[in-house]
C-alpha cells in the first residue's frame, strides 16, 4: 500500500472537526490521504473515553470509511523496533505509538502531516509536513 500523506492522530482529529489550520490544510489538499492502525485505535480510544453515542461513533466510522489504513506487517514491525532501539540507544526513547506511525510512514515510503513535530523531528529520512 502506497500513500502521498499519512494523517497523524492529531491531524486526523482536527481534520474530522474541521478545525485543522488552514498552513496545514493547503499542504494536504488534493493528495491521498491514508491513516495508520494505530491512529484508528486512538480515534476509537478517544471516541470511548469521550462516551461518544451511536451517531458520533457512525460519524467517526464514515470519516474513516473512504481512507486506506497502514496495517502493521512484519516489515514495520522490524522498522519500529529499529527506530526504538535507536533511540534508547541516543536517551531519547519515542512514544510507543509514535515510532508506530512513523515505521509505517517509513515503510510505505509515505509523507507524515502531523502538529506535534517534536514527537517526530529526530526520526530521520522521516518526511514531515506540517503547519508553515
Amino acid at each position: 500500500m502506497t500513500a502521498e500523506v499519512v494523517l497523524d492522530t492529531d491531524v486526523a482529529s482536527h481534520l474530522m472537526r474541521g478545525s485543522l489550520p488552514e498552513t496545514l490544510t493547503s499542504r494536504i489538499a488534493g493528495v491521498r490521504l491514508a491513516v495508520t492502525f494505530v491512529t484508528v485505535g486512538e480515534l476509537y480510544r478517544g471516541a470511548a473515553h469521550a462516551r461518544w453515542g451511536q451517531r458520533r461513533l457512525a460519524a467517526l466510522a464514515n470519516w474513516l470509511n473512504p481512507l486506506p489504513v497502514m496495517h502493521g506487517s512484519e516489515s514495520v514491525a522490524r522498522r519500529w523496533g529499529e527506530l526504538t532501539g535507536k533511540a534508547l540507544l541516543a536517551g531519547r526513547p519515542l512514544p510507543s505509538n509514535d515510532a508506530w506511525i512513523a515505521a509505517c510512514c517509513l515503510t510505505h515510503d509515505a509523507a507524515l502531516a502531523t502538529l506535534n513535530l517534536r514527537h517526530y523531528v529526530e526520526i530521520g529520512d522521516l518526511n514531515l509536513i506540517a503547519p508553515a
